[in-house]
């Protein structure tokens, strides 16, 4: 794969970068409300089932709550691995390089978009729009 991020100024990659780090912390805070690490996994987290009680609305509520709170994990984590990868990315040199066609991936879309893999054209072909 070519080294293309290389022609981003490394201004404009510490901005990227911070703003990658912030969102990794809002992401792992936002898990730890409701989730804890998973020890074995990196990376991964495991929604807690509630505890309130043992009384049917009780039991009905954690059932409610748990069954709302498993598919924002898997979201989260998503988002989490995608700005984890785009971090690494950044450390290797290969960020901001569409992973379908080489080419670099415009600055606008990145600010926007930090964790883009994809240029416009390309993300505009894998999804059918016109």
């Amino acid at each position: 794969m070519l080294m293309k991020s290389m022609a981003f100024s490394a201004d404009f990659l510490e901005k990227i970068t911070n703003q990658l780090l912030v969102e990794k912390d809002r992401l792992e805070s936002e898990l730890a409300e409701f989730a804890k690490k998973n020890p074995h996994l990196a990376g991964d987290f495991d929604a807690q089932f509630p505890e309130y009680g043992d009384k049917e609305d009780e039991n009905a509520q954690e059932v409610a709550e748990y069954t709302t709170n498993k598919p924002l994990e898997e979201t989260l984590e998503k988002m989490l691995r995608d700005v984890e990868k785009s971090l690494k990315r950044i450390s290797d040199g290969t960020y901001g390089v569409c992973k379908y066609c080489d080419k670099p991936i415009d600055e606008k879309r990145l600010l926007a978009r930090p964790t883009s893999s994809a240029c416009v054209e390309c993300k505009k072909t894998l999804t059918d729009e016109a």
